[in-house]
């Protein structure tokens, strides 16, 4: 059974830093972790887009983040990260993993989705 599960959401004042982080994992079967990306749901707010990174670390960023997010994976751990700075109010949102994922070796990838952090930006 194929599970991501964020760590790394908190309270965080503006200009701070937070790095989010998304493990996936498996069952019986190895993995194998294509495309992964990060997403955001802000209150009252259509899911959007923030980042994403190929299997070869290949990124890219939404406008809004740009300059302030990193993402990073480390392919052994089937791990990827978003490395936040420069943190605004407007970045307050739950954060989503998603990653495209074979759950065996002769399956077809498909999405699968964490449960969400959140980041709350504030003084």
């Amino acid at each position: 059974q194929v599970r991501l599960v964020e760590s790394g959401g908190g309270l965080v004042q503006p200009g701070g830093s937070l790095r989010l982080s998304c493990a996936a994992s498996g069952g019986v079967y190895t993995i194998r972790v294509n495309d992964m990306a990060w997403y955001r749901q802000a209150p009252r707010k259509q899911r959007e887009l923030v980042a994403t990174i190929t299997s070869l670390g290949s990124t890219n960023y939404a406008d809004s983040v740009k300059g302030r997010f990193t993402a990073s994976r480390d392919n052994v751990k089937n791990t990827v990260y978003l490395q936040m700075s420069g943190l605004k109010p407007e970045d307050t949102a739950v954060y989503y993993c998603n990653a495209n994922i074979s759950p065996s070796p002769l399956s077809t990838p498909r999405a699968f989705w964490g449960q969400g952090t959140q980041v709350t930006v504030s003084s």
